[in-house]
């Protein structure tokens, strides 16, 4: 066979599979298919045990009293639970995820190796750090030290509704449950987004600071671009580690299971679904457990959609084009070839003479044609 019927028509070699090569592709397909199976279950099981409470009278009988007193039916027992499960979440989200970025930003392109290294290393070890103990230090340390902060909010801008109503006397408000949460999704987001930023192509870098960028202008028109899928997923991570949190949130607020939109009040601020579990779980009866079960398969529901609308974003937004198709390039001219391999930097590539700044003066342009 020449060597042009080989370019025209070229064959695919496949080696021969080992008995190794079997075991490896049965364990791998076997573990993915074992995530299904999981997920599923996991989600039969609480739609079994929760059905009869669902379907059951909540104004005779044992859900009338008790941990699911005052409620007409299961959703209206339900809705002020997510209710507040989101809108915790999305506090801690949004006072932490800028923070995470920051800090991610600064390790991989401002600070010194020796000391991001280091940076990086403690930003890991919180993810390390219990939630009961995020929650004693809510309770000794962050209630106390908010309530100055809180006062002064709430006297100049009480009119708005979040800052408004009785100003507590003890800290325990959905303000500091945000503020606990924040914390505990730091290494989540940093760790994440801070690896996406490191995988950066360094000829974008390049080519921004060639043109004349600053710093700050090459990270954002070179790093956040490449980066901004992986951001999307560390912050959507984060809100799904902040929406299952049970402890912190149990220890540090005083919650009443209601819709309410202050974050500085004691008896006004709403339940979240796992610390509502976690608390009311050992004195319910069965069918009081069943529904508590009814609002963790509400829990899951929402998990699930968290994720599925992150990877359809994701999916829209692309890994760096912004969701854009890449343009065509013209066919390469070997000369420029040689250049590119040639050049010190990718202004020069674009432009031999260009190196005024050079010691020596401009350099003189190489002779076309292949190399010997």
């Amino acid at each position: 066979m020449t060597e042009s019927t080989a370019a025209v028509s070229p064959r695919r070699i496949v080696a021969r599979a080992r008995p190794s090569d079997r075991i490896f592709r049965f364990l791998s397909t076997g573990s993915a298919a074992l995530i299904i199976v999981i997920l599923a279950g996991v989600a039969l099981f609480l739609i079994i045990r929760s059905a009869p409470a669902i379907g059951a009278s909540w104004t005779t009988g044992e859900l009338a009293g008790g941990t699911t007193a005052h409620h007409a039916n299961f959703w209206a027992y339900t809705a002020p639970l997510v209710w507040g499960t989101l809108w915790v979440s999305l506090l801690g989200l949004v006072m932490g995820a800028p923070v995470a970025i920051g800090i991610a930003l600064f390790i991989s392109h401002y600070a010194p190796r020796n000391l991001a290294g280091v940076l990086a290393y403690l930003v890991d070890l919180l993810a390390a750090v219990p939630s009961i103990i995020f929650g004693l230090w809510g309770i000794f340390t962050v209630r106390k030290f908010l309530l100055p902060f809180q006062a002064w909010l709430n006297h100049h801008a009480g009119w708005f509704p979040v800052f408004g109503g009785e100003l507590s006397q003890t800290g325990s408000t959905m303000f500091a449950g945000g503020v606990v949460l924040a914390v505990m999704i730091l290494p989540i987001i940093t760790s994440i987004t801070r690896e996406i930023f490191l995988q950066t192509p360094r000829l974008h870098e390049e080519a921004a600071l060639a043109l004349g960028a600053t710093k700050w202008e090459t990270v954002r028109l070179a790093v956040f671009p490449y980066a901004r899928s992986g951001m999307l997923s560390a912050v959507l991570l984060g809100l799904g580690r902040a929406l299952g949190e049970t402890m912190a949130i149990a220890l540090i607020m005083s919650p009443t299971v209601g819709f309410f939109l202050t974050w500085f009040t004691d008896n006004q601020n709403s339940q979240t679904i796992a610390a509502n579990i976690a608390l009311n779980f050992p004195e319910s009866t069965t069918l009081q457990r069943q529904a508590l079960i009814g609002t963790g398969l509400a829990l899951f529901v929402i998990s699930l959609v968290v994720n599925f609308a992150a990877r359809f974003i994701i999916g829209r937004t692309g890994k760096s084009t912004g969701g854009k198709k890449a343009r065509r390039l013209p066919p390469t001219n070997p000369s420029t070839m040689i250049a590119l391999d040639d050049a010190e930097g990718p202004l020069e590539a674009l432009h031999p003479h260009a190196s005024s700044a050079h010691p020596e003066g401009p350099k003189p342009s190489r002779p076309e044609g292949p190399r010997s």
